[in-house]
């Protein structure tokens, strides 16, 4: 989930590039990844993802991003549906905001990266939850930038408002335990879109 934060870092760096210019940046799905990891039992580690991704940058730096929750891919089709209702309660997506300066980047050419930091606001089954992380950025040709996290971003369950949900999984599954903090990567590729007035 903090991985939409992410998201939102890397649209702000691509546009950030390109300097002033009326242009969206939008997010390459097909592309893109959205992984965050679990450790059941205390033993078994396991990677999930999340397909449906989208979001924009505007050229001002305004940062949108959503994250379609029923996408959700543990690779056991009765987790996933456990994980829909128990954990997401049903809810169709969670979103991302930020406004991002895109001053230090802003000379970024084409073959550069740069590393940077952002803040912002992941909302997630009506809890606000503050997020920073570090990303780095690489322009890979004028109308398109890579974006990926500098390490891992760490989310709490309980920051997420969700801690309920994953009590009912491990009762459930009956298990000794499930992760309540979770490692978050991505890999976000956004393509540079002209405003058509």
């Amino acid at each position: 989930m903090h991985k939409i934060k992410m998201l939102a870092a890397a649209a702000t760096l691509s546009l950030a590039a390109t300097g002033a210019q009326a242009d969206n940046w939008v997010l390459d799905a097909e592309n893109s990844n959205l992984s965050f990891a679990s450790i059941k039992s205390e033993l078994f580690g396991e990677n999930h993802t999340f397909s449906d991704i989208s979001g924009s940058v505007s050229e001002d730096g305004a940062v949108e991003l959503s994250i379609g929750l029923a996408s959700v891919e543990t690779f056991i089709d009765i987790r996933n549906e456990r994980m829909i209702e128990h954990v997401f309660n049903n809810i169709p997506n969670a979103e991302v905001t930020a406004e991002l300066d895109m001053e230090e980047v802003n000379g970024l050419a084409v073959g550069e990266s740069t590393n940077i930091e952002t803040f912002g606001t992941l909302e997630l089954l009506g809890t606000e939850v503050p997020v920073d992380a570090a990303f780095f950025v690489m322009r890979l040709s004028e109308d398109q930038v890579m974006v990926t996290t500098n390490g891992m971003i760490f989310v709490s369950t309980e920051d997420a408002g969700i801690n309920e949900g994953i009590d009912t999984l491990q009762e459930l599954a009956s298990l000794d335990s499930i992760t309540r903090v979770s490692p978050i990567t991505m890999r976000l590729m956004f393509n540079r879109e002209a405003i058509t007035n």
